[in-house]
């Protein structure tokens, strides 16, 4: 009996679904791929060039255009990818949100940095307005936008290498690094992303902001017990901290999507509130973890992706289309480095006036969020896009290795004489 049960076992076996693959999932292995290769590049040019500084999210997005259809043609994007990417995407911006404590940079930092940023809006707003009126960009208001950034999430880790986050500079940098996340992203929200009228986009924005610091200060109120809850639940198999900030993240951003507002500002709304929750408090293992999701692996498809959107053949289509990359990337610096130059004479040294300018030029993730929108609105010209995308590559390159240059120098040294200007200290 007990031979024929098996064998009719044998002969009508259960039925099993198995796995069902994505058509696209070359791609995803490639995407997936370059993501494990990226860190590895990163980190040997770092060791071989001790003076340049590679972040690995420039490795993504080069890598990304190598493998996308403007040169090898190994991958390309469909909703699966985009998915992904939209996901990393709001990683991105929970993390700039998470890393901004408003009550560090209350006093001369928060207000230097907002007339800081208001100085480089005027600037990029007549600059650009020039260009569009010339017939360079589509949109001046996307271009202007574009060159008032600050990417603060990719400095704060060179900052913390070098020590520079605690003292009276890193309390300027930071404020500088968040309102040129901020402001942009309100800008994004309510002037690009717009989808009903203008006054009821701003009663919206005010209303979702105004929610969002109350939701934060209330949390706040009883932030030692979550905190408690995070730290007594943090390393059970469950992760129950983990899922909670998850739903919280792509619950504001579902509901600013749903409001007509940038899905970004959702986003960094929540990780304003996690921060505020956590405050000043010891909690590497939960931000371990939170990064392990989201640097480890969603934000590298957004990355990834977007060097494959980058419209190579566009860009050097023309002497006058390449040349808007050197223009963009000029222009970046004299945005955001001038107010530096300008309002900090007071409260910083010096020697720290020009790093605190290069670092405050530094751009790239809302450079490649602001053209993604212009592309898919019509509003910017693929050669703008490329230039942008290309110009702000430039300034993670080249911005932060000058300015640790010149603070190593400085830490070395001592304050160097006051008829030392910029161009000293670059050639320097």
């Amino acid at each position: 009996m007990r031979d024929q049960a098996s064998l009719r076992i044998r002969a009508n076996p259960l039925p099993t679904r198995g796995i069902v693959l994505p058509s696209n999932t070359q791609s995803i292995l490639i995407v997936l791929s370059v993501a494990a290769v990226a860190p590895v590049i990163s980190g040997l040019v770092g060791l071989r060039l001790r003076s340049v500084i590679l972040p690995v999210v420039v490795v993504e997005l080069l890598l990304g255009v190598v493998i996308g259809p403007q040169v090898l043609d190994l991958a390309y994007e469909d909703d699966i990818l985009g998915a992904f990417a939209d996901f990393g995407l709001a990683f991105l911006f929970f993390f700039a949100g998470y890393e901004i404590r408003i009550e560090r940079l209350l006093g001369a930092p928060l207000k230097l940095a907002l007339i800081g940023w208001g100085i480089s809006l005027a600037l990029a707003y007549a600059l650009s307005g020039g260009l569009h009126s010339l017939g360079i960009v589509v949109s001046g208001l996307l271009a202007g936008s574009a060159l008032v950034t600050t990417a603060i999430g990719t400095l704060v880790p060179i900052l913390n290498d070098e020590g520079k986050l605690e003292g009276n500079f890193g309390k300027h940098m930071l404020a500088v690094g968040a309102i040129g996340e901020l402001g942009p992203i309100l800008i994004v929200t309510l002037l690009l992303g717009a989808s009903t009228g203008e006054a009821h986009q701003i009663a919206l924005l005010i209303a979702f902001v105004v929610v969002a610091v109350l939701a934060g200060l209330v949390t706040t109120g009883i932030a030692t017990r979550w905190f408690g809850f995070i730290q007594a639940r943090i390393e059970q198999s469950g992760q129950l901290p983990i899922r909670l900030t998850v739903l919280l993240l792509f619950a504001l951003v579902a509901i600013a999507g749903d409001l007509g507002m940038d899905v970004i500002l959702g986003a960094f709304a929540a990780g304003m509130i996690m921060g505020m929750i956590v405050g000043d408090r010891e909690a590497r293992l939960f931000e371990t973890k939170l990064e392990a999701v989201g640097f480890g692996f969603l934000i590298p498809f957004f990355f990834i992706t977007s060097g494959m959107a980058v419209d190579v053949d566009a860009l050097f289509g023309s002497v006058e289309d390449f040349l808007k990359l050197p223009l963009f990337f000029a222009l970046m610096l004299i945005v955001r480095g001038v107010p530096a130059m300008l309002l900090y004479k007071r409260e910083l040294p010096r020697e720290e006036l020009a790093p605190l300018a290069f670092l405050s030029a530094t751009q790239l993730p809302l450079v490649v969020a602001i053209t993604s929108i212009g592309l898919e609105t019509g509003k910017m010209h693929a050669t703008t896009a490329a230039a942008l995308v290309g110009a702000a590559v430039l300034s993670v390159l080249i911005f932060p290795s000058i300015a640790v240059r010149l603070l190593r120098r400085n830490d070395e040294i001592g304050p160097r004489d006051e008829g030392d200007d910029l161009l000293s200290s670059i050639s320097g």
